[in-house]
This record gives C-alpha cells, sequence and structure tokens, in this order.
C-alpha cells in the first residue's frame, strides 16, 4: 500500500544532520528510504511546496527540487479541496484547529485511501474524527 509522506518526514531526511542524531529520526529517515524504494512514497504537490519554501541558498534549493522530482504529485481535485473544508469544520466544531493544508492532506489521504506518515501530532487528534490512518512504523 501507498504511504503519503508528510513534510516533517521529508525534513527530517533532507536536514544536515550533527554526528549525534536523535535515534528516532533515524528510524523516520530509514522507514522513508524503505517506503522509497518500494516505491510507495507518495507525493502532493502542497507538501512539496512546504518543503521547498524557505530555502534561501538557490544550489541547494535546486539539488532539493531534483531530489523531490523523481515523485509524481498525487493528483488534486475540486472535490479534495471541498473535503478538506468539511474536515476543517468538523474539526473546529470539536475544539481542534488545524492548518489548512494538514486538513487537505487528510481529504486526499481519505479519498486515495493510503495511510499519513507524519511526525506531527495533531493528526493523531484529526483522525479521532476523521476517516484518515496514520502510517505505523515497522
Amino acid at each position: 500500500m501507498n504511504v503519503l509522506i508528510d513534510t516533517p518526514i521529508w525534513s527530517l531526511a533532507f536536514r544536515h544532520r550533527p554526528v549525534q542524531t536523535d535515534n528516532m529520526q533515524d528510524i523516520y529517515v530509514d522507514e522513508l528510504r524503505e517506503l522509497i524504494n518500494e516505491m510507495r512514497a507518495q507525493l502532493i504537490g502542497p507538501i512539496r511546496q512546504e518543503i521547498l519554501s524557505g530555502i534561501s541558498n538557490e544550489a541547494q534549493f535546486q539539488k532539493l527540487r531534483e531530489h523531490l522530482g523523481a515523485f509524481e504529485d498525487l493528483t488534486i481535485h475540486s472535490e479534495d479541496y471541498e473535503r478538506a473544508a468539511e474536515c476543517f469544520n468538523l474539526c473546529r466544531s470539536q475544539g481542534i484547529q488545524g492548518a489548512h493544508i494538514d486538513f487537505l492532506i487528510c481529504a486526499v489521504a481519505e479519498r486515495y485511501n493510503i495511510p499519513i506518515f507524519t511526525t506531527d501530532k495533531d493528526f493523531s487528534l484529526y483522525a479521532s474524527y476523521l476517516p484518515i490512518s496514520l502510517y505505523q512504523l515497522r
């Protein structure tokens, strides 16, 4: 089954890491590497934009852009944006705030019926009210 990879996971993989790293970070990066090798890692345009945003060094931007170019974006339809708004409204009615991009990720993952691989704890809250699944490390 394919897996939608959220920005924090990609960021861990592309971050310049010090000599001593957090073991959990290594586990997440290793899992992403496995998903990529298995051709199961999926990306959407808004996550691509988040990953590339804020990189002021042009050479680093181009290198990262090239790496991400290996991944074709899942198609996002108008219905996904509408569903994202419904997800936002539902969660807000339950006292859960979230970013619009998060709810778009939820809507796309729901439509494609794929889990979301993230370290963002907000997604656990969303999953209490939305029909999404979160990817579990092997």
